[in-house]
């Protein structure tokens, strides 16, 4: 390096006169004398005076070629630091201008939901958000003086009306529709018998109006700034989250927490209603992308919590994923949360779904409770409300996941909580962080045997890995059909449910509905329910039901005959989570079979059953598509009843690789029984709660009537199953 200047010649003392006359000379600094300057600058880049003496007097220079020398190397440092921020500053205006590209693109191709009109002519296509603001509170204005005059005729708010839907005149018959001799637009037309709408599905506001390009923006801020409060959720400790003495768990102080997020309309302050708080974590053996995948589709997000999830829909997509991916994505959707009991309301929310991915391998999903005026069907539940509450997925190595969750709710119970599920409900853990991620972890490892080619604890039953999955999914079928008829949501397709007593202290729930889609009979299908308490530990209970050799003591179809395993598929670690193919014996019909999948796991347990005809089976077996085989299951759900200790998951926090082994040992040992019998589950030490659920055919025949008498035969059939239950167990008292 060459440094040149007043002081950067080796006559550095001659006089000025002669400097100007003179040719400059320029000294070349030694490689010793440039490392021991380099060092110096990294130390201390503004040397005193001092320092340059001492330097002087080491390198054989003079103070003013030192001096000169540290302010040349400023100089450098900073045009390099310069340099540096304009390329990243390029580099961030060139990723500006292609999605302003993008933006304009779009905006090309832009309809308006409200009058279809395309874009504006030009290229200045911004809004006056100001003057929005403005004429939108104009409009709500105009709304209201409207809504207040057509209530006065209408006789009930407008809120309370039906959305409208479209009518296509050409696809009715209207030799079949009933009007009352009012015409078609009466109070008195059944939107519910008109072509388009889903009997599964409630009517939804959104449904049948755009989304305001300025209701998206707001969304959108909303759904960042519950992201940031989920955030410090996730990753704070005390004071925010205490450990609980008792168990173990975190408990939100609710003092830290409205220091940290105060709200200005006074949620917390209102005496009625509950807060429900929890965060967990867990291991699950999926990568952060797939995840992300299911949690972003609806329909997956079903599939993946079959026994808490019973309706989810997405209203609507407010914004996509950046460059093909997830993050930035912005769903409105529609869900229903359950426990799978007659006697717990279901849950229904409307609310935002955000996803960001954090940096490489780290994703964050939001949800937040987006409120509008709803039928008086869903108020009558009482008011759930979903605070910001979420996950936070990192990749681990081989496939696997760390997941933090965070469960946040507002409960407003307008009905008192039944007193078996008080203590459930009250400590968090029927709608609780432990729930999702013990759910979360037992279908992960679900998906992992479903995708996996191991046939060989089949007993050779099952030929091919084709017909293991297809099994799986005619049992993931059958399990998803069995939570959803327990359900007590308005939108699982039930058209109506009376209360039975006599049985116990708690009743019989009879609900029909009328079955029109594909893999479930066609006609009127009866379900049946009820709830029971018994002393005796969750685990207990779902070894009683998994074992085919105690089927005689309590399923009265049978008729008491023994039942074999015929075929055997595991899916999961635990030796309990596992599809049977059993075949009753002495029985006059050899050609059905039972299809059962029993589950487990910390939160509670499921066993469902269905008879299948052979032919069906072998079909499923063979690896053909089982959607069409209809299925009509029966069967129990365990849950511990909220006064024992806390069940222990198995590698909760543990050894990945030993989760891994376990899981993999599972879903290819021919002794998964055996060797999961040593994997040490913990049990619960409390009592259970039993849901004893039954679906049975009344007709074929969509247009037939229920009676009382098919009442009466589910009934005693429920009755009839809890007596021999509870003679089994010795709990006949």
């Amino acid at each position: 390096m060459e440094y040149g200047g007043g002081g950067g010649g080796s006559g550095g003392d001659h006089d000025s006169a002669d400097s100007h006359t003179r040719k400059k000379r320029y000294h070349r600094h030694t490689a010793h004398q440039i490392q021991r300057l380099e060092a110096t600058f990294k130390e201390c880049p503004h040397p005193d005076e001092k320092q340059r003496l001492q330097l002087s007097r080491e390198l054989g220079l003079a103070p003013r070629q030192i001096k000169f020398w540290f302010q040349n190397r400023r100089t450098q440092m900073k045009a390099q630091h310069e340099r540096a921020d304009n390329c990243a500053l390029r580099d961030e205006n060139d990723k500006i201008r292609c999605e302003n590209i993008v933006i304009k693109e779009a905006l090309k191709n832009a309809i308006c939901p409200s009058c279809g009109g395309g874009p504006p002519i030009g290229e200045d296509s911004y809004f006056d958000e100001q003057k929005l603001r403005v004429e939108n509170a104009q409009l709500k204005e105009e709304l209201d003086r409207v809504s207040s005059i057509a209530a006065k005729y209408i006789g009930r708010p407008i809120s309370q009306l039906p959305p409208v839907q479209p009518i296509h005149v050409s696809s009715l018959d209207l030799s079949m529709a009933s009007f009352g001799g009012q015409g078609m637009a009466g109070p008195s037309l059944d939107l519910d018998l008109l072509p388009g709408c889903s009997s599964t599905i409630p009517n939804l506001p959104f449904q049948a109006m755009g989304i305001s390009e300025m209701d998206k923006s707001l969304m959108a801020d909303f759904a960042a700034n519950a992201l940031e409060e989920l955030l410090r959720l996730l990753q704070t400790n005390e004071p925010l989250w205490m450990k609980s003495p008792t168990d173990g768990r975190d408990v939100l102080n609710l003092e830290s927490y409205e220091r940290l997020f105060p709200r200005t309309n006074n949620h917390l302050k209102n005496p009625n209603l509950r807060i429900e708080a929890s965060r967990d974590s867990s291991v699950v053996i999926m990568n952060s992308s797939s995840l992300v995948d299911k949690f972003m589709d609806s329909s997956k997000w079903v599939e993946l919590f079959p026994t808490i999830v019973s309706v989810a829909r997405t209203i609507e997509v407010i914004s996509s994923g950046i460059l093909g991916t997830q993050s930035g994505s912005l769903q409105l959707i529609y869900g229903d949360l359950q426990v799978l009991s007659p006697l717990v309301p279901t849950r229904e929310f409307c609310f935002l779904r955000y996803c960001q991915q954090m940096e490489q391998g780290l994703w964050a999903i939001v949800d937040v409770s987006h409120d509008f005026p709803r039928d008086g069907q869903f108020a009558s539940q009482g008011r759930c409300h979903r605070l910001p509450s979420g996950c936070l997925i990192q990749d681990m190595p081989n496939g696997y996941s760390k997941v933090t969750w965070v469960e946040h709710v507002e409960i407003e119970d307008k009905a008192p909580i039944h007193r078996l599920y008080r203590d459930l409900i009250h400590s968090g853990l029927a709608f609780g962080a432990e729930r999702w991620l013990a759910t979360l972890q037992r279908m992960c490892e679900r998906f992992a045997c479903l995708t996996g080619t191991s046939t060989r604890d089949l007993g050779g039953v099952i030929p091919s890995a084709d017909g293991k999955r297809s099994m799986m999914q005619l049992a993931q079928r059958m399990v998803n059909s069995f939570c959803t008829s327990i359900s007590t949501s308005s939108s699982n397709g039930h058209h109506q449910q009376t209360t039975l007593s006599g049985l116990n202290e708690l009743g019989v729930r009879v609900s029909f509905r009328k079955n029109t889609d594909p893999g479930q009979p066609n006609g009127v299908v009866l379900s049946a329910a009820t709830t029971i308490w018994l002393p005796i530990s969750p685990q207990n209970v779902f070894n009683f039901f998994k074992d085919e050799r105690n089927r005689p003591q309590w399923d009265v179809l049978s008729n008491g005959n023994a039942v074999q395993e015929v075929a055997h598929i595991a899916n999961g670690r635990h030796p309990g989570n596992c599809i049977s193919v059993l075949r009753a014996f002495n029985t006059s019909q050899n050609n059905m079979l039972i299809l059962q999948e029993s589950c487990t796991d910390s939160s509670g347990s499921v066993v469902a059953y269905c008879p299948v005809d052979l032919p069906s089976i072998n079909r499923a077996m063979s690896g053909e598509d089982p959607s069409y085989i209809p299925l009509l299951p029966s069967g129990f759900t365990i849950s511990p009843d909220g006064g024992g200790g806390r069940v222990e998951q198995l590698g909760r926090g543990g050894d990945v690789e030993a989760v891994a082994a376990a899981v993999m040992a599972a879903s290819s040992s021919s002794n998964a029984q055996a060797a999961g019998g040593e994997m040490g589950m913990g049990i619960g030490m409390g009592g259970s709660l039993i849901t004893v659920a039954f679906q049975i055919l009344v007709s074929s025949l969509p247009s037939a009537k229920l009676n009382m008498e098919s009442v009466a035969t589910v009934n005693n059939l429920i009755g009839t199953t809890v007596h021999q239950i509870k003679a089994a167990l010795n709990c006949s008292r």
